[in-house]
């Protein structure tokens, strides 16, 4: 394996200070919510949230070579630009201004759909297959359905 350059050393960097500050506006965003009725629901959601972006995290590491780096640094930004959104919703709650499940959940709706094209364009920017986005995709559709059915219970399954 071949070591790391400069550059790419500056790209870690900010992937990693662009995952922990998005980490930091998520878990405000989620304890600010009044659609969280505990702790555990609170920690569940951020970690999937979290196990999300951990996955492609591991999986760039593990099978991209030399193109992890770009991709690392573009899906960091992709994904501290989703937690950039929930901003307004956190300021309004805080401020006592507006905390309604509406707000909570288009703020949401908003985020991901921008992380969406985000995440595509990170794809495209660091030209690796197109699959990743599919993948990141099917990542996404789990993560929303464990939010729905574990943190939520607005699915349930009956087997």
């Amino acid at each position: 394996m071949a070591p790391i350059t400069h550059a790419n050393k500056i790209r870690v960097v900010k992937a990693f200070i662009w995952f922990a500050v998005s980490t930091i506006i998520t878990w405000v965003f989620i304890i600010e919510s009044p659609m969280y009725f505990s702790l555990r629901q609170q920690l569940l959601s951020c970690g999937i949230a979290g196990a999300k972006w951990g996955i492609q995290i591991l999986s760039a590491l593990l099978f991209l070579q030399d193109k992890k780096w770009r991709f690392l640094e573009c899906i960091g930004f992709t994904c501290l630009v989703g937690s950039i959104i929930l901003l307004p919703y956190i300021v309004s709650s805080i401020a006592g201004i507006n905390n309604s499940p509406a707000f909570f959940f288009i703020s949401l709706i908003v985020a991901v759909l921008v992380m969406i094209v985000q995440y595509y364009k990170s794809v495209t920017q660091s030209a690796i297959d197109i699959k990743w986005w599919l993948f990141w995709l099917c990542c996404l559709a789990c993560a929303i359905t464990l939010q729905l059915t574990v943190v939520f219970h607005v699915i349930n399954f009956k087997l």
